[in-house]
């Protein structure tokens, strides 16, 4: 099944197990408040049930808030939660139905891109970069959070064929090849503890994300491995890779004025003397 109708069915109980996304758009937020910027639009990618756009709307009050998610009913969910007050001001986020990869925006059409846990899921980055450098302003602000390699290192390990994720530093080229300016990357590590396997199947099952996460194997296989996971102090941990970054869409540069056999032009303006 595609992620996209993992994450449409999925809808209804991903806040019940969105612990990791919660945490982790909390400490994306507060590195937010470190950056001076004053947005008029702002877009949170990827924003499942609205925690990144709603922290953004507590932001900046006065910017237009936009939710942008290719899974409808979590669009929905987003609507759901709007005030009738927001809605009557005209302040409820406008959702937008989207793949990060075809963003239905104008060029240079927003201030901030906000993207919570979302970016690991492609294939490539490098189009999705791409996509929102070309909606984002000049002076425009780029934040992401998303998981890294060594993400449950402790399952992997074991043999469980978890996702590949990509490296924070690969990360950072692909920024600056997307035409992005003074990539600024980050990491921790943040660990979820369960008291059996199945508690963390079901959370990856509640999320929508069980099969994209941990790949497939069969039951025995699994059976084997869980029973390997090594406790600490009574529970069984999951470490999450966490990978933060923000980058900045800079003011196209001038290129030098050429004449037809290749020489560059230089102009030189008159001063008037004075008397």
């Amino acid at each position: 099944m595609k992620l996209r109708d993992e994450f449409s069915r999925k809808a209804t109980s991903y806040d019940s197990a969105a612990v990791l996304a919660r945490e982790v758009g909390k400490r994306l937020a507060e590195r937010i408040d470190l950056v001076r910027l004053v947005p008029r639009r702002v877009a949170d990618i990827g924003c499942a049930t609205g925690d990144g756009v709603r922290e953004l709307q507590r932001r900046y009050p006065d910017a237009l808030p936009l939710a942008v998610d290719f899974a409808r009913p979590m669009l929905q969910a987003v609507a759901a939660q709007s005030t009738w007050l927001e809605r009557l001001r005209s302040r409820a986020p406008r959702c937008v139905n989207a793949d990060v990869l075809s963003l239905p925006l104008a060029n240079d059409s927003l201030d901030l891109v906000w993207s919570n846990l979302m970016l690991h899921w492609l294939t490539d980055l490098r189009p999705a970069f791409a996509e929102m450098q070309r909606v984002l302003a000049a002076g425009g602000l780029l934040q992401f959070a998303m998981l890294g390699p060594d993400t449950l290192k402790e399952l992997r390990t074991l043999g469980a064929p978890i996702a590949n994720f990509s490296d924070m530093h690969d990360i950072g080229d692909m920024l600056v090849a997307a035409g992005f300016a003074d990539p600024v990357m980050e990491m921790e590590m943040l660990t979820l503890t369960y008291e059996t396997p199945r508690g963390f199947l079901a959370d990856q099952r509640r999320l929508g994300v069980r099969a994209a996460l941990l790949g497939s194997l069969g039951w025995r296989q699994w059976r084997k491995l869980f029973a390997a996971w090594q406790r600490l102090d009574g529970v069984l941990p999951a470490r999450f890779e966490i990978i933060y970054g923000h980058a900045w869409k800079v003011m196209p540069k001038k290129m030098p004025e050429v004449t037809t056999d290749g020489r560059s032009v230089i102009h030189f303006d008159r001063m008037a003397r004075k008397p």
